[in-house]
C-alpha cells in the first residue's frame, strides 16, 4: 500500500530522517515507533504531503504519491485540530465534506458513528465542552468517516482513559480485519504488541529495527520460561547448574519460577528435569516484551 524509499529530509543543519525506509503492506496494522523527536512525524508530515522529501520518494498504492491521494488518506494528527466555539456536529459536518461527502451522505455517517461510539449527545454542544478524550472521539470519526485507503493515527489514545482507549483498539482493528491499512504512531509500547501487525523503529532519524512483531519478540527471545509444579510438601525442587532460577518461590508444595535454559537446551529438558519431582502445571515461553526491545534497541 505505500513504500517510503531513502527518505531523507533537512531543517536547515538538523537532518528530521536520514535514509529512511519502510514498507507498509495492504490490509495491516504498522507501527510507526519511536522516542519523541525520532522523526515520526516528520514522516507522517511528508506522506500527508504537508512537508517535502529532500530526497528519497514515496509510493502510494502502486504509484509515487501525490496531492490528490491526500483525499484517500485519513489522519489523526496528535495535535487537537478542531474549532472550540463550533458545535460538534457542526464541525464534523464540515469536516466531513471537506473530504468529499455529500451533506446527506455526511449526516447519515455521522449519525451512525455519533450512536455508534455513544457519543450522539454531543451533537449540539461546544468543542470546548468536551474533554482531551472527547475531542479525540470526534476526531477519530471525522478520520474514518470517508472510508479511506489508509489510516494513520498519531499517538491516538493521548487523553483516553482505559475504557475508551480499548474501545479505539477494537474499532482499529475492526477497520484492519474489514481491509483498512493503518499506520499507528507512537513512543508508547503497552498497546503495540496488542494491535500491530509489523513496525519500524526510528531513532535519532533513521530506522533501527523493523519487520513482523512476532517475529521481531521471537530473534530476542532469551530462552526463558516460566514454571509452576506441583510436589510433596516439605521437600525441596532442584535444578541442574545449568538452568539459571530467577523469581522462586515454594508455597504449599507449589514451586514456581522463572528459568533460563542454557542456548543449547529446549523446553522438553526442563521438563524431563522437573517431572521426576512433581506434577508440571504450567510451563510457558517468556518472551521480551516490545517495550523491553524498544528500550534495548534504542541503547544500542
Amino acid at each position: 500500500m505505500l513504500n517510503a524509499k531513502h527518505v531523507t529530509k533537512r531543517f536547515g543543519d538538523y537532518c528530521a530522517l536520514r535514509d529512511v525506509s519502510i514498507d507498509v503492506s495492504r490490509g495491516r496494522i504498522f507501527g510507526l515507533l519511536g522516542p519523541n523527536g525520532a522523526g515520526k512525524s516528520t514522516l507522517i508530515r511528508i506522506i500527508n504531503q504537508i512537508l517535502w522529501a529532500d530526497e528519497g520518494s514515496i509510493v502510494f498504492d502502486g504509484h509515487p504519491i501525490c496531492p490528490s491521494d491526500v483525499e484517500k488518506i485519513g489522519y489523526l494528527p496528535e495535535e487537537r485540530g478542531l474549532y472550540k466555539k463550533m458545535k460538534v456536529g457542526e464541525q464534523a459536518m464540515y469536516l466531513a465534506q471537506l473530504k468529499g461527502l455529500a451533506r446527506n451522505e455526511a449526516e447519515k455517517r455521522l449519525r451512525w458513528w455519533f450512536k455508534h461510539l455513544d457519543i450522539d449527545t454531543w451533537w449540539s454542544r461546544k468543542v470546548e465542552e468536551l474533554s482531551k478524550g472527547m475531542q479525540q472521539k470526534v476526531q477519530f470519526v471525522t478520520t474514518v468517516l470517508h472510508n479511506p485507503k489508509l489510516l494513520i493515527f498519531d499517538e491516538p489514545f493521548s487523553g483516553f482513559d482505559p475504557v475508551n482507549a480499548t474501545l479505539l483498539k477494537k474499532e482499529i482493528l475492526k477497520l484492519r480485519d474489514e481491509g483498512a491499512t493503518v499506520i499507528f504512531s507512537t513512543h508508547n509500547m503497552s498497546s503495540v504488541e496488542e494491535i500491530c501487525d509489523d513496525i519500524a523503529l526510528i531513532n535519532h532519524a533513521q530506522v533501527v529495527l523493523k519487520g513482523n512483531v512476532k517475529e521481531i519478540r521471537q530473534s530476542y527471545r532469551k530462552n526463558l520460561y516460566h514454571v509452576e509444579l506441583r510436589h510433596t510438601v516439605g521437600e525441596i525442587v532442584t535444578l541442574s547448574d545449568s538452568f539459571v532460577i530467577k523469581n522462586s518461590i515454594d508455597v504449599n508444595g507449589v514451586y514456581s519460577a522463572d528459568v533460563e535454559l542454557p542456548p543449547t537446551a529446549v523446553a522438553n529438558d526442563l521438563v524431563a528435569a522437573l517431572m521426576p519431582q512433581g506434577q508440571v502445571t504450567e510451563l510457558h515461553e517468556i518472551l521480551p516484551s516490545m517495550n523491553e526491545i524498544f528500550i534495548q534497541a534504542v541503547s544500542q
